[in-house]
Formats: C-alpha cells, structure tokens, sequence
C-alpha cells in the first residue's frame, strides 16, 4: 500500500522491496554427496553438472507408451469430428449451460440467448458456420452490441 500510494515506481521503498526478494530467494550453498558446496561460482557448477549428468544418463527408467493398446477411431468416427455443427447441437449445448452465468463483459446470459432463440438462432449459426468454414472467429466476436 505504501507503494502505490507514494505512485512512484522507482523509489527507495520500491528498492528495498526487491532488494529483500534478492536476499529471500538466493541459493547460498548446496549439498553435493554430503558435502557443502558455498560460493556463486561453484554453487552454479554443482548445479549444472547435477542436472547435465541427469539429462545426459542413459540408464535412467523413463516412462513409455510401447506395448499400450489405444481405440482407434472408425472413417465415420473421424469424419463426425470435423462435420459442421448442426442447429440441434448447438441448441443442445446452450440448454445444458447455466441460465445465469454470462460468458463475457457484455452481460448476455445464457437465460436470454434462451428466451430469444427463434430470434437469434440465425445469427448463432451463421456465426458458428463461419468460424467451422474459416477456422477464425470473425472480426469483431468480442464486440457486442444489441439493440432492443
């Protein structure tokens, strides 16, 4: 609060903050095989030799996904995944939301899209359409205006 309220952004109190964070999260020492290891530059050594020998080790038992069995999807199944939304579906997925959650600052509701959908409806899939052929929402989706 001090910070804000002295509104500048390079003073002494500002540096004393970071300054504080410096000292809070330095690394002074390490253990290395039961021995402490002080000072920047071997400290920067013992850690980089740790995490160069663990990356570089050929040994080590690393996760697999050989010998695992996956589903694989049918032409039919793949060619549903990229099918245009029909006007059910979406329709579907509207009701399935929360009536009073709004999906943005604009404070439209899922409630309203629902009172009004023989008005909107038209809109709605042709948007969705657009975004399906386009892979884009359109130029200006976060824009909204409705006039009543």
């Amino acid at each position: 609060m001090t910070w804000l309220k002295d509104c500048d952004a390079n003073s002494k109190f500002f540096h004393g903050v970071m300054a504080g964070h410096r000292r809070h999260n330095v690394i002074n020492m390490v253990s290395v095989d039961g021995l402490m290891v002080e000072g920047v530059h071997n400290v920067r050594s013992a850690v980089f030799n740790h995490f160069s020998a663990h990356f570089k080790s050929t040994g080590a038992v690393r996760p697999g996904i050989g010998g695992l069995q996956f589903r694989k999807l049918s032409g039919v199944e793949a060619g549903a995944l990229t099918k245009p939304f029909s006007q059910v579906e979406v329709k579907q997925t509207i009701w399935d939301c929360d009536s009073f959650k709004s999906p943005g600052p604009d404070d439209i509701s899922f409630g309203f899209i629902k009172e009004f959908w023989d008005l909107v409806k038209d809109d709605f899939m042709r948007f969705l359409m657009e975004f399906h052929r386009n892979g884009k929402l359109t130029k200006g989706a976060n824009s909204t205006t409705l006039l009543l």
